[in-house]
């Protein structure tokens, strides 16, 4: 049975000034709608997001604010447990995570937003993580492999949104 070491809650301010906090932007050729259906389909994250292995809804449809998830990393390396705080629906999700399998996390928090544009859809999406004492010297050092796994979804969900309208007809990427 795993093991969970509960974290603090998150709010907008923590999205804001977490101590560790990695931000992408991707301008996406496909419109909010069906990007927004990409990150809320049964297999969320698990088809296109490298490192992430499994990933469950342990909410029921239709989903809002209490939506809880959990996600897990490397094949049990590590997993989050996670509840949304906001659900706009189409528009902005944001969660904040209420425990992790792995001790080292005081709070841990993401936001994922989706700006219609004229083009398509401007995805923005917040890391934000702060760490107990003797953890954070090791986070510092890893932060950029972090950035690098981190960019690498954001690529992969703009690779999957575009790859799944491809049906539709041709469309080119503005990333």
């Amino acid at each position: 049975m795993t093991r969970w070491y509960p974290l603090a809650a998150t709010d907008d301010e923590f999205l804001q000034t977490a101590r560790f906090r990695i931000v992408h932007v991707e301008n996406l050729s496909t419109d909010t709608g069906h990007v927004w259906s990409v990150l809320t389909a049964h297999d969320a994250l698990v088809s296109w997001a490298r490192l992430i292995t499994a990933s469950e809804w342990t909410s029921s449809r239709s989903f809002g604010v209490g939506t809880t998830r959990t996600v897990t990393l490397g094949h049990g390396a590590a997993a989050l447990r996670e509840r949304f705080y906001r659900w706009d629906e189409g528009r902005r999700m944001t969660f904040t995570a209420e425990a992790a399998s792995r001790p080292g996390f005081r709070r841990f928090a993401e936001d994922i937003t989706l700006e219609p544009t004229p083009d398509g859809t401007r995805l923005t999406w917040t890391f934000a993580v702060d760490s107990a004492p003797g953890f954070a010297p090791i986070l510092a050092l890893s932060l950029p492999l972090l950035r690098r796994v981190t960019r690498g979804w954001a690529n992969a969900l703009a690779d999957t949104a575009l790859d799944d309208t491809a049906l539709d007809g041709p469309k080119g990427t503005t990333r």
